[in-house]
């Protein structure tokens, strides 16, 4: 239950600043170079999307905690009466035709985990599709859209914009600050002045100029095969010691999450996606599992008895969420 030696070495050293990688750094820089021209000829097309259209995206490899950003704002927009779809590359998935609709039953191995979490979370119509601009206009054709939010898809330009929400892991920050392959950045971190939002999830670093600090609240664990949910004060004491899996973009963050909540865990992390299969966690089968609730989308078919996830919610500033809300319905208007 280990994941590849190689890459969780490459990953330690772009966020310890590993001397070794010195070598990479002109690959990193024209990784940059490459990144900053293509971002400069997206600008200079300045295409209106059909509808307003926010990006919510990273500019590091691995999960920062879009997803629950992704969620939050649907359901504030639900809340106001907009009528928002979803639309994502549906990462690790393997499905067919195009754009495809995500359902709360839909196969994850099939359109990916997280656009399977969206449609459960929230109700709202989801679409995946490799290609973003044909996702946004069957958002439109098929749905009336009057928002599209775009999970993920930050240096995907082919999709027009209205705005961009950057999300920064608290913990990690932007590693070394270096592109590809010498660090962990898709574009430079001069990318950060020209997006709309950045969002730091947690507050371990000292926040960016402007940031919204956001944070994970955590929610009774559910049982995966029953749909039961205990309180999570009970599930500490009846259940002090338990499996925790995660295939995450920063397991760390989880695993230390339950610590603190007063758990004693034995740490099996996973790739970021991880497609589960029965025999990777079949040596604790029978024990008490507690996973995210993305891995647990994927995990549903192999549970055992007393295996849980623990739901997350984003607390984000009120002044944030209406802000955003508010410069959708401007560009609607």
């Amino acid at each position: 239950m280990k994941t590849d030696s190689l890459a969780d070495k490459l990953v330690h050293a772009w966020y310890a600043g590993s001397a070794w990688l010195y070598p990479l750094y002109p690959l990193a820089w024209l990784t940059a170079l490459i990144a900053s021209r293509r971002h400069r000829r997206f600008l200079q097309q300045d295409e209106k999307p059909p509808v307003p259209v926010i990006v919510v995206g990273n500019i590091t490899v691995g999960g920062t905690g879009k997803t629950p950003v992704v969620v939050a704002l649907c359901e504030a927009m639900k809340r106001r009466g907009i009528k928002v779809v979803v639309i994502s590359r549906g990462y690790g998935g393997r499905g067919g035709s195009y754009p495809m609709q995500v359902s709360e039953d839909s196969d994850p191995l099939k359109v990916g985990d997280e656009p399977v979490l969206v449609a459960r979370r929230t109700g709202v119509p989801v679409l995946i599709d490799p290609q973003r601009r044909r996702a946004l206009d069957a958002a439109v054709a098929d749905f009336s859209a009057d928002v599209v939010i775009s999970d993920d898809g930050m240096q995907h330009y082919a999709l027009p914009r209205s705005c961009e929400i950057v999300v920064i892991d608290g913990s990690r920050g932007l590693g070394n600050g270096m592109c590809l392959p010498a660090g962990p950045l898709r574009e430079p971190p001069s990318r950060l002045a020209s997006c709309d939002w950045v969002v730091v999830n947690g507050a371990e670093r000292e926040p960016f100029p402007d940031a919204v600090v956001m944070s994970l609240d955590s929610a009774d664990p559910v049982n995966l095969s029953t749909g039961e949910s205990m309180p999570i004060e009970d599930f500490v004491v009846r259940k002090p010691f338990c499996h925790a899996v995660a295939g995450i973009g920063n397991p760390e963050r989880f695993f230390s999450g339950l610590e603190i909540l007063g758990l004693r865990i034995e740490r099996h992390p996973f790739p970021d996606h991880y497609p589960f299969s029965a025999s990777d966690l079949a040596p604790i089968g029978q024990e008490t599992v507690l996973m995210t609730e993305k891995d647990a989308v994927k995990c549903r078919a192999l549970a055992g008895d007393d295996w849980w996830y623990l739901p997350v919610a984003a607390r984000l500033p009120t002044v944030f969420t209406e802000s955003v809300l508010d410069s959708v319905e401007r560009r609607a208007g």
